[in-house]
């Protein structure tokens, strides 16, 4: 495969998506904003009449219909942005349709506490009505948060104040982004290599261990001589959330994040037990490392390098998407033709070209078939970003089938359940297949980074959160010295003694911007645990199992997500999902310490 990168329009037809099923073409996306400006001009007209039945039946139905439309236009703008990041145009095109997001939002903001206004008998008796069957659930959820509400002028207020309590967020990500300076760094041939924060990962993950440590010195060097800085944004963000919280009548800033989902607290802490109870499995990981990569002292910026080395296995992309449908054969027929649609049916922008958007992620309108943009190099990860994608929208067109529109969005909570499943049924697949020690190494090492990097990383990250939050509501100080002691002692409980401590780890929390979103992170670690889980039952129960799977990626918002993961197989109101991911983690270890000794480490 070359390593050549093209211009767009030197990539084929058959390797691009295919958005005409949005519009056909950037005119039709800008006849339909007036569509939009209509919209807008009739919800004004239903203030301060959704006590009557009639009339907020009709507002619901137009806020669905002006939802869809203006999916489609921002899901059109976003994709085209997403092709070509130096078109000016389409640059346009997209912050106009952020600025209508933000104009509808702010001209519809009165429907909800206008709502909760109403006597509760009143909406219970909405509820009961058939009239509104379809709403019955979201109408309910109301309710449920009603005491957390404010009224309608208090609710303006805090729409106001909410750019000004995010300022610390934003100061944060200004200096991460833009002040931040790195000097260049040297590997061990004496070349000069950029170092950023977004080269930072790269450079953690290369072979050459001269490289790895000058970079890992001089990035976390650059972020000591901000501390005081990061602790007065990070301070600020969590006093913010901790005075929210209070104005909101919840006991503390976490409640309040997981109330969102309905999610009560002792999920967050039935996590981080029972991750604290197989602690001996993330410390026989970093044992493992040690050995493979025949370090006399194992570094942090060690922990991230390829422990089988450079991978020479490469897909096309006709191999990758072959080997992508065998691995998930087990979902079954009919879910494989929607992914042979997917592939078919130009979903997927393949191949990275000048000016296009790094990464990947999975988009789609609820009018339109799901989106996946990736970058595909041909490497074991991108045809895992491609298995990793699909779920994500497979997830999307199974709710989008059989969800109305205002149900039709997923929580985070579940948001990488489908994803993480794909991802999942790929590995084993490969893993099932592939007898080569080296390759096998390869495959479980991708395994164990999931395991590493979203179950123990994430668990410890929602630690470091509850602990801050906890510290300012205790009105104890969040500064550089209680921050960085906190961290470093997570890192040591959590990596265990094969690990030296550099000075510098501590200083890692500064560069989360995860932490600016409070209680957020929890949800990787629970959403891999259920993929886990899940994904054995599909391979070991077969057709019930995915029956239940597939009704799960079916139900959108139209049930609480425990409630949705319940009826998919995994309870995580108990401790038993975590349990079966570590058990499955320890098999994973058990593999690799085998090939270990099989290549001679």
């Amino acid at each position: 495969m070359s390593n050549q990168i093209k211009e767009r329009n030197e990539i084929e037809e058959q390797y691009k998506w295919d958005l005409s099923g949005l519009f056909e073409n950037d005119e039709a996306w800008e006849k339909s904003l007036q569509e939009l400006d209509d919209y807008i001009a009739e919800a004004k007209e239903y203030e301060g009449k959704l006590g009557n039945k009639e009339c907020l039946l009709e507002y619901l139905y137009k806020q669905n219909k002006g939802s869809i439309l203006m999916g489609n236009l921002f899901t059109y703008a976003h994709c085209r942005m997403s092709e070509d990041m130096r078109d000016m145009q389409v640059a346009s095109m997209q912050a106009r349709a952020y600025s209508l997001y933000a104009k509808i939002s702010a001209i519809t903001s009165f429907a909800i506490p206008e709502i909760l206004a109403l006597d509760e008998e009143v909406v219970k008796g909405f509820i009961a009505d058939d009239d509104f069957k379809e709403y019955a659930f979201l109408l309910q959820d109301l309710l449920r948060q009603k005491e957390h509400m404010l009224n309608a002028s208090e609710e303006k207020i805090m729409a106001t104040l909410s750019e000004a309590l995010m300022s610390s967020r934003q100061t944060s990500s200004a200096l991460m982004e833009t002040d931040l300076k790195f000097n260049k760094v040297k590997d061990s041939e004496g070349n000069e290599h950029d170092l950023s924060n977004s080269t930072f990962v790269l450079l953690q993950n290369s072979l050459d261990r001269t490289l790895r440590k000058n970079a890992f010195l001089e990035f976390y060097k650059a972020y000591k001589e901000h501390a005081y800085t990061f602790a007065a944004t990070y301070n600020g963000n969590v006093k913010a959330s901790t005075a929210i919280a209070k104005v909101r009548n919840y006991p503390s800033s976490r409640a309040m994040a997981m109330d969102i989902d309905n999610i009560p607290e002792s999920v967050y802490d039935n996590l981080i037990e029972t991750v604290h109870e197989h602690m001996d499995l993330m410390h026989r990981y970093v044992a493992l490392r040690k050995r493979i990569l025949g370090v006399d002292e194992l570094h942090y910026y060690d922990v991230y390098t390829p422990l089988a080395g450079a991978s020479s296995k490469t897909y096309t992309y006709d191999e990758a998407k072959e080997v992508i449908l065998e691995a998930l054969k087990p979902m079954g027929e009919e879910y494989s033709s929607f992914v042979r649609s997917a592939f078919k049916d130009r979903w997927i922008d393949v191949y990275p070209n000048v000016g296009k958007v790094s990464g990947a992620y999975s988009s789609g309108s609820y009018e339109s078939n799901p989106f996946i943009l990736t970058n595909f190099t041909g490497t074991l990860d991108s045809v895992s970003t491609i298995a990793h994608e699909m779920g994500h929208s497979m997830h999307s067109y199974h709710t989008h089938k059989a969800q109305p529109q205002h149900y039709s969005d997923y929580t985070m909570f579940v948001a990488e359940v489908a994803s993480t499943v794909n991802e999942n049924l790929f590995i084993e697949h490969l893993l099932e297949n592939e007898h080569e020690a080296k390759n096998r190494l390869a495959l479980l090492n991708q395994y164990m980074e999931g395991f590493k990097g979203t179950v123990y990383r994430q668990t410890m990250f929602a630690e470091f959160e509850k602990e801050a939050h906890a510290m300012v509501e205790r009105e104890e100080p969040l500064n550089p010295e209680s921050l960085c002691n906190l961290y470093e002692k997570l890192i040591q409980q959590y990596f265990g003694e094969e690990l030296v401590m550099d000075e510098e780890i501590k200083y890692e929390w500064e560069r989360i911007p995860h932490f600016y979103r409070p209680f957020y992170v929890y949800v990787y670690a629970t959403g891999y645990s259920t993929a886990v889980a899940l994904s054995e039952k599909i391979l070991k129960e077969g057709e019930s199992a995915v029956k239940a799977y597939r009704e799960f990626l079916s139900m959108g918002s139209s049930q609480y997500p425990l409630d949705e993961l319940r009826h998919a197989g995994v309870d995580l109101s108990t401790k038993e999902p975590i349990e079966k991911a570590l058990a499955k983690f320890s098999w994973v270890l058990d593999e690799a310490e085998k090939v270990a000794t099989e290549l001679g480490y």
